[in-house]
């Protein structure tokens, strides 16, 4: 009898939690050719976007995914709103990209720096390199930097983007024997930011309802004043290429 029984449990299969662990393994197989996949072939991003949104909701106690059906997405109105963000700030970094490599020169030189913050692309430009002390009017220099600018701006890539110019200065007086003189800081950094605007409408031939001129005086410094370097900074013409029209404040 002990035999028989020993027989009978040898004939048994095995555990039924072993059926469940193989299918988890198969389909983490599938999952990884998938990505194999994705990587060796090129998909569109947004197909991608479309594709990782029906696992939204998929794992957990969230609630249900997407359809893939692109039809049902534009009938409802694009339900995936993170796309066109997504999209969008895919296309404001490689602008950004872009612009570091033509103002290479500038941005080593430290007479530009490029950055990207919740407005935009924020193009610094060093005012020292651009302008006399105490003066509006651009120096030869600074004029071929800022058609170099202007070309950069007006590419179809801003064509739906406000471009706002900010005059910035430190907290010195403005004053000096040169040719402009302003009684306020209020009135040199805006009238540096209008001549940058003037040279973008005139010269490199951008809409003058895109642009926007706003003065900020020494009331926005980046550095402190206390130093020479700081003041240096601080002195400076920001073109802000906003992320869309209506952020717009001014």
């Amino acid at each position: 009898m002990a035999r028989e029984r020993q027989e009978k449990k040898q004939k048994r299969g095995s555990p039924a939690w072993m059926m469940t662990y193989g299918d988890m393994m198969t389909l983490l197989l599938v999952f990884f050719v998938f990505l194999i996949s994705i990587m060796e072939t090129k998909v569109e991003d947004s197909r991608l976007q479309l594709i990782l949104s029906a696992f939204s909701g998929s794992f957990g106690l969230f609630r249900g995914g997407l359809t893939l059906a692109e039809g049902n997405l534009a009938e409802m109105g694009n339900l995936l709103e993170t796309l066109p963000a997504t999209e969008k700030g895919d296309k404001l970094a490689k602008s950004v990209e872009k612009a570091v490599s033509i103002f290479e020169p500038e941005v080593k030189s430290r007479k530009v720096k490029i950055t990207e913050d919740e407005r935009g692309i924020v193009i610094s430009l060093v005012a020292d390199a651009f302008f006399q002390s105490g003066s509006a009017e651009l120096t030869a220099e600074g004029e071929v930097i800022v058609d170099k600018l202007g070309g950069f701006l007006s590419s179809s890539d801003f064509d739906e983007n406000m471009i706002r110019v900010e005059g910035h200065t430190d907290n010195i007086l403005p004053g000096g024997t040169v040719k402009e003189q302003y009684d306020t800081n209020w009135e040199l950094s805006s009238a540096r930011a209008i001549t940058m605007v003037k040279r973008f409408e005139n010269v490199s031939g951008i809409e003058g309802e895109q642009l926007e001129v706003v003065g900020y005086g020494e009331y926005q410094p980046v550095e402190s004043n206390d130093i020479e370097e700081g003041r240096a900074y601080n002195r400076r013409v920001e073109i802000v290429i906003i992320r869309k029209k209506e952020h717009s404040v001014y």
